[in-house]
């Protein structure tokens, strides 16, 4: 078998659907769309959301919560990502976003207790999780916030 002999199997290559190319393709005229009405013609078509008079069905249900528009999203920093650094090491944002553990310096980030901490670290930042400030203290960490 040569490298020109080669050829897809049999039933894996469809072709393309040819419409609106007269009676004798099988879709010619109205292409599959049927005769009249909205679908047949371009443009938008059915908008999804309209119910035809009936009462739209996001408007038939309660408003629930608020989601604001500008949400606070902490970037979320583990302690169990901080076990590398050395004791005595100061972690504020510049530092964090240097060992890449956070995305932005400009975006909030908090400091959260999973996993837990052996190093003695000093800490330059003010967001904590309650149980984060503990395991830091109790491990001989510092958290000293400078305004």
């Amino acid at each position: 078998m040569q490298l020109h002999e080669l050829k897809p199997a049999r039933g894996s290559k469809k072709r393309r659907l040819i419409v609106g190319r007269g009676p004798g393709s099988g879709h010619g005229k109205t292409s599959g769309r049927g005769r009249d009405g909205q679908r047949s013609r371009t443009g938008r078509g059915i908008i999804a959301g309209l119910e035809g008079g009936q009462m739209p069905l996001i408007r038939r249900l309660a408003k629930v919560g608020f989601r604001s528009k500008r949400p606070v999203l902490n970037q979320i920093v583990t302690l169990d990502s901080l076990n590398r650094f050395a004791n005595g090491t100061v972690i504020n944002a510049e530092f964090l976003k240097k060992e890449g553990l956070i995305e932005s310096i400009n975006k909030p980030f908090k400091i959260l207790a999973d996993g837990d901490i052996q190093k003695s670290l000093v800490f330059e930042t003010t967001s904590f999780s309650q149980a984060a400030k503990e395991k830091i203290l109790k491990a001989g960490g510092k958290i000293d916030v400078k305004k």
